[in-house]
């Protein structure tokens, strides 16, 4: 069974609702639960904020997070992930900012770093992953969506009873 599958079956069977706002997935993760058949019964609003003005009008993610901490910043997708959950009073908000390359990287943030970030009730958790830079960067892409979806499986899973 994939991830998205596997957490699609757990929505419905919780009646919980999902939605994404995603950056370096570029609309990879929600196509991937939308992929399973009955998704619109969890599925609740994607958005690719790709730029940090969509960051900012869509989701609120402030200036000052943005331009100080940067967009790839676990800050920026705590700050993407409550936003979203607020805006579209889904279950779950699950977010993703990074670095897909093969360009852009620093010393500091380099290709390959993802800051996953999820709210579920009243959690908002943010895990960094860190992939090797040389990997192509449609597969970073595929590597980053699936991050996501592990930890948004594994944060119902381990809270639902919040």
């Amino acid at each position: 069974m994939t991830l998205e599958t596997e957490l699609g079956k757990f929505l419905i069977e919780n009646n919980l609702t999902i939605a994404t706002a995603e950056s370096c997935t570029g609309g990879l993760l929600s196509s991937k639960l939308t992929d399973v058949a009955g998704s619109s019964a969890y599925v609740k609003l994607n958005f690719v904020t790709y730029a940090n003005e969509a960051k900012h009008e869509i989701l609120g993610v402030s200036w000052d997070i943005l331009n100080t901490k940067g967009a790839v910043s676990e800050e920026c997708a705590e700050a993407m992930a409550n936003g979203l959950y607020e805006r579209t009073g889904c279950d779950i908000a699950l977010c993703t900012t990074g670095i897909a390359g093969p360009d852009g990287g620093t010393k500091e943030k380099p290709v390959g770093l993802v800051f996953i970030g999820i709210r579920y009730k009243s959690i908002v958790t943010v895990k960094e992953v860190r992939l090797s830079p040389n990997i192509e960067r449609k597969q970073m892409k595929e590597e980053f969506a699936n991050q996501a979806l592990k930890l948004a499986l594994s944060t119902v899973k381990e809270n639902r009873l919040c």
